[in-house]
Parts: structure tokens; sequence; C-alpha cells
């Protein structure tokens, strides 16, 4: 299972240009060639034994999940038989089961899941001696670095693909509201089924959730080489809570109290519902007003809405330039409050 994303930063696609040149240095072309046939051999073997390393280290502790809605992936997340997931991989599911890299299969049970995340954890219970895997400090990931993703894609249990860490940072919009903030860039190819795996780097240590393969207008499928992953201190707080408490009770993620939708006649976010005593029901925003920037950034949708809201933190005070029913046009001050829980 996986899903395509509508990127909410803009992305440049530039043209790579190779030059071949020669100049007549110093050097001597011998002495060049000798090094170089001495070292790239021992280079590569380096870095292949380094793959292998890591997929040993890391194939035990991710698994295949089963739904009677589809397939996808999950990592071991504690000794205590927790198993973290994407949400999108059990919307819908009546029934889970898990298979371990060994073979083994286990019913699941759903812990909890947090849509707005993309996260959920699910539990094989206790006594069956998982491997949980490693995560690593997204918060340290630089630009250019070896990534493998490890999951379940097509049903091929226990695949690598391997690529880099493109852009971090990223804003992505699954659609029907959910924006991941921060996400992580990577050309490791994502497909159907990888959903809910591991990115580790070379040092084996889990440092995202691969969720997301970004869409291509053009041809409507995928784009080849743009996925996205959550990264792994989101995933450990978030799962870290549904493990302890069964639900999120600390989003860090902003909220105005609005439930929004795209307008058939109209740029901006329809107001459908307003929280009574939220930051908007408190501003006088009713339903049927249009909310059309946030602190002058335009806002074209209700996905532009969901997007520039998750680049904000609660407790911050914003400008939101309001259309209303009868085609006035306002700007009120607003208090940001807490996203809930799930």
């Amino acid at each position: 299972m996986i899903r395509t994303a509508r990127i909410a930063s803009a992305l440049s696609v530039g043209t790579l240009l190779v030059a071949g040149c020669g100049g007549s240095g110093s050097a001597t072309p011998s002495t060049t060639t000798a090094n170089s046939a001495d070292s790239s051999p021992s280079s590569a073997t380096s870095l292949e034994q380094q793959f292998v390393a890591v997929v040993r280290q890391t194939q035990p502790s991710v698994a295949q999940i089963q739904t009677d809605q589809g397939l996808g992936s999950g990592v071991i997340f504690d000794a205590n038989g927790d198993i973290v997931t994407n949400a999108h991989v059990l919307a819908g599911a009546s029934s889970i089961r898990v298979t371990l890299a060994d073979g083994r299969r286990f019913p699941a049970r759903l812990v909890g899941a947090y849509a707005p995340d993309d996260l959920a954890v699910v539990s094989v219970g206790t006594g069956h001696a998982l491997k949980p895997a490693r995560f690593g400090d997204s918060s340290k990931l630089q630009v250019g670095e070896i990534v493998l993703a490890a999951g379940n894609p097509l049903g091929l249990q226990s695949s690598i693909t391997d690529g880099i860490v493109s852009a971090l940072g990223r804003n992505v919009s699954e659609g029907q509201g959910v924006v991941l903030p921060g996400a992580i860039q990577t050309s490791a190819p994502i497909n159907p089924g990888n959903s809910g795996g591991a990115l580790v780097d070379l040092q084996a240590q889990v440092i995202g959730i691969p969720t997301l393969a970004a869409g291509n207008p053009q041809s409507g499928g995928a784009a080849a080489g743009i996925g996205f992953a959550i990264p792994s201190n989101l995933v450990r707080d978030i799962a870290g809570q549904i493990v302890r408490y069964g639900r999120v009770v600390q989003s860090h993620r902003a909220a105005i109290g609005v439930s929004v939708a795209d307008s058939s006649y109209r740029p901006g976010a329809l107001v459908v519902a307003v929280q009574s005593g939220g930051p908007a029901d408190k501003t006088g925003i009713v339903p049927g007003d249009s909310i059309d920037a946030i602190d002058g950034k335009t806002v074209q949708s209700a996905d532009d809405f969901a997007t520039l809201l998750a680049t904000l933190e609660p407790g911050r005070t914003v400008k939101l330039t309001i259309t209303r029913q009868d085609g006035q046009s306002t700007t009120v001050t607003a208090t940001l409050g807490k996203l809930a829980g799930g």
C-alpha cells in the first residue's frame, strides 16, 4: 500500500550537465591511474560489505503487515510486541496479520492510530523474541547521505532499495487534510507495500518511515526517484505516546478549530464547521466563510490550508484573511490552539 503525495513546497527540476575536461598538469597519468586502480575496488568492496551488514541487521526488525484491505510494512518498535506502521496501511481494516522476516506469523491488534501524522501501532503481544529496530536521530541527517528502504513492496517480502537523502523538511500533502510536516525526501524507490517500513542509514539505524511517493501530474502515476518518509524523531514521539496511552496526548501541531473543504465556486478553504470555543470561534468565523490567506500567504484550497497550518506552532498569533458569505473581505487575528490527539 502506498500513497502519492502532492508536494507542498516548491520543487525545482534542474538538468545536470556533465562536462568532460582534460588538461596538461604536472601529475603523471600513470600515477593517477595506478592510484585509482588500487583504491576503487577496495572502496567498492568496503561499501558493498557495509550494505550487506546493514541489511542483515535491519531485516529482522521489519515486518509485513497484511489486512483484509491490502499489504504494507511495519517496524518493530519494542520488545513487547509493538510494531509501528502508517495509519493508512490499517485504514478500514477489520483483521491484521503480521509476518516476520523469519517467516513467523502472528495475529495483531490495533493499539492506536493518529491520522494527522499517518502513524499507527499494532501489537502481536509479548513472548515472541522480537528484535526491535534501532532508531536514529533524524535531526542530524544531511542531504546526500546514503539510505536504504526496507519493506515488502508488491508483496515481495524483505526487499531492499537504495538511494540518498534528497532533501529535508518537505511539507507534503496526502490529501483529505492530511499534511506531513518536515518529511524526508529520498531517491530510494518507494513502491506499493513499502508504506510503514524502514528507511535506514549506513549505521543500520531507522531514520524514517517510508510513506509516500510523489505523484507525477503528467503521467498520473508515481514520480520516479521522489519518495517521502516520516522522520524518526517524530515516529518515536508519536508511536511512544500511542504505546503508553493508546492515543496521542501531545500532537505538537497547531489548530484553528475549523473543518474546511474546497469551494465549488471560488478559491480558498470553505469553512464547513467551527469548533465551539476554539480559536476560530473566538474571532467570529462561521460556517460558510472562506479562509483566503494565513499571515498573507494565499490559501487556494483545503489542502493549502492544511499545509500552511502544519508549518505553524500552537500558541502563535496569526492573521486570517476571510471572505464572508456576502462577499465582504475582512482580516481577523487568532491565537492557534493545539490539534487534538487521536
